[in-house]
């Protein structure tokens, strides 16, 4: 699949169905940047009348996952990809449209290219911030990717 917000969405809905139920989208996806966004709604709410963490950490982490699968394709090879570890803060109630960037792509890019010229997996971090309507940051979320060549 070549990689674009249409195919990414797609993808949701086949492979992701509870990211794309809780209204998780692709909205960008260009050379160095990928924006993620998500409404809060009843179906991805928390008790506290905001957005559950979960889905937060859902539209990061596609934020970050889909420029690495950006440069996979890129590369042409077999690469597999998997998040090892991921931190996050939460500095305001996550309300109305929350917009997750991430501007990490030139990390996933020397990471397998390194994996590619050594045989050896990498892992690297990605951040993505969410921010709300008013432009105010309402968490930030680092996912640690692992890839490496697939043998065979």
């Amino acid at each position: 699949m070549k990689i674009s917000a249409s195919s990414l969405n797609k993808f949701l809905f086949f492979k992701l169905p509870s990211a794309f139920i809780c209204g998780v989208r692709v909205k960008q996806i260009e050379e160095n940047k990928c924006v993620v966004t998500v409404k809060h709604r009843w179906i991805n709410q928390n008790p506290f009348n905001s957005m559950y963490f979960a889905v937060q950490a859902m539209a990061a982490e596609l934020s970050t996952g889909a420029l690495v699968m950006l440069e996979i394709q890129k590369s042409g090879k077999n690469i597999s990809m998997l998040v090892a570890s991921n931190k996050s803060s939460f500095s305001k109630k996550a309300t109305g449209r929350i917009t997750f960037t991430c501007n990490d792509r030139l990390l996933a890019t020397k990471a397998i290219q390194e994996a590619i010229a050594t045989d050896e997996g990498q892992t690297f971090w990605m951040k993505s911030i969410g921010s709300n309507e008013k432009g105010e940051q309402v968490s930030e979320m680092e996912f640690e990717w692992s890839v490496r060549l697939k043998k065979g």
